[in-house]
């Protein structure tokens, strides 16, 4: 019995890694472009 959870607990620790590890690489971010300067109007210029 113990064995099982050990193997599944094991499984889940790497899930986890190979998650984090794909997140961090490989996900591509949407973030809204801002275009500053000229008329825009976001007064940073």
């Amino acid at each position: 019995m113990n064995e099982i959870i050990q193997n599944l607990l094991a499984l889940a620790a790497i899930v986890l890694s190979l998650v984090f590890l794909f997140k961090k690489f490989f996900w591509k971010k949407t973030e809204p472009k801002k275009a500053c300067g000229g008329g825009d109007g976001c007064g940073c210029h």
